[in-house]
This record gives structure tokens, sequence and C-alpha cells, in this order.
């Protein structure tokens, strides 16, 4: 990936954390938000990157971030400059031990051994969104294609109710609910791939 193919991945998921609960939560208010937004995406694409994990849709609308991993790869201190980067420029100090506890929950619904996969983000720009389109169901395919070809589950939550409902539409099983301390309900989804032929 060239550079400027990075920067329009890193405005375009910047773009998309605008619209979600759990991003708009975490970014502090006030100030040069967008910069905070910018920031946050530019950590997410670059990490992405880096772990092979980033997933472009075939006319570039829709972007997703699937991590292999397993509790054992959540290392806090080997993260630790990244994370004091997304306390400074991101959460802000305030916000810091009220999305650790959270995230400490969230992180007890997947499993605790084995492998699985992660969508940490996935997100389609508005002009490509809507049953019609192409992009949610090629972007699927591909998850479902990693999950079968690695014979691990696949992970995800969401406190969109709406996106919740395209999950469970595309086979992932809703089997956690939690009111979350925003206020929301936040929905835990798996997917368990067929066995390989």
């Amino acid at each position: 990936m060239n550079k400027a193919e990075k920067v329009e991945i890193i405005t375009k998921v910047t773009s998309l954390l605008k619209e979600i609960p759990s991003s708009m939560d975490i970014v502090k208010k006030g100030g040069n938000r967008h910069k905070r937004f910018e920031y946050l995406a530019t950590h997410m694409v670059e990490k992405a990157i880096e772990k092979d994990a980033l997933i472009i849709s075939e006319n570039r609308m829709g972007i997703a971030i699937l991590f292999k991993t397993s509790k054992k790869d959540d290392n806090f201190l080997k993260d630790i400059r990244s994370q004091i980067g997304l306390v400074l420029n991101v959460t802000g100090i305030k916000n810091a031990y009220r999305i650790v506890k959270n995230q400490n929950y969230i992180k007890k619904q997947r499993p605790q051994t084995g492998e699985y996969l992660y969508c940490w983000f996935w997100g389609i720009l508005a002009e490509s969104r809507g049953a019609d389109t192409q992009v949610g169901k090629e972007m699927k395919d591909e998850f479902y294609r990693q999950a079968k070809e690695y014979q691990v589950p696949l992970y995800a939550e969401t406190r969109m109710r709406k996106n919740a409902l395209v999950y469970q539409r595309f086979g992932f099983e809703l089997f956690h609910e939690w009111q979350h301390p925003s206020g929301d309900t936040m929905y835990f989804l798996r997917y368990n791939p067929p066995a390989k032929n």
C-alpha cells in the first residue's frame, strides 16, 4: 500500500469512526475533536497493516480490520507506547480508567483459550450501504473465508442494533447482550465456520 492509499483509508476510517457509538465515547470531547478521530484512525490502520489484518472492498468503500488473535496476544506492556499516545491524543486521562474497565468486560466475552478471529472494525461508507449493495456481502464472504481457512470462530460486538441485525442476517449468532455504562445495549456476536471439506 502506497502513502496516498494509506492516507485515503485513514480519511475514510476517520469519517466512519464519527458514526460509531464506541469511538464517539472514547474520543475526548472539545478542542479539535476531528484531529483526535484522525489520530485514532491512523493508529488503527497502522496496526492493521502491521498485523496484515486490513480488508478493503473492491470499490474501496468498505473497510474492515480482522485480527487472528488469542488471549495470550493481549499484552498491555507490549503496546504501552501506543496506549500512552492514545490517552494523550484521543481519550484524555479522565476517560482512560472507564475505557479500560469497559474493555476488560468486553474482552472477557471472547475466548479465553485458543485462537479466534476478531472483527475490530467494520465500516461501509454511506453511499455503498444498503441491502442491494455488494460491499457488505463481499466483505462478509472474506470474513467467512478466513474463518473457514483457519478453522477458528469469528467474534464481533456492536452497540448499534441495526448492525447486530445485519451480522445475524449474515449468519452470526447473538450470544450475549450487555447494558453498557453509556446506557446502550452492546451486542456480542459469534460465527462458527463449517469444517473444511
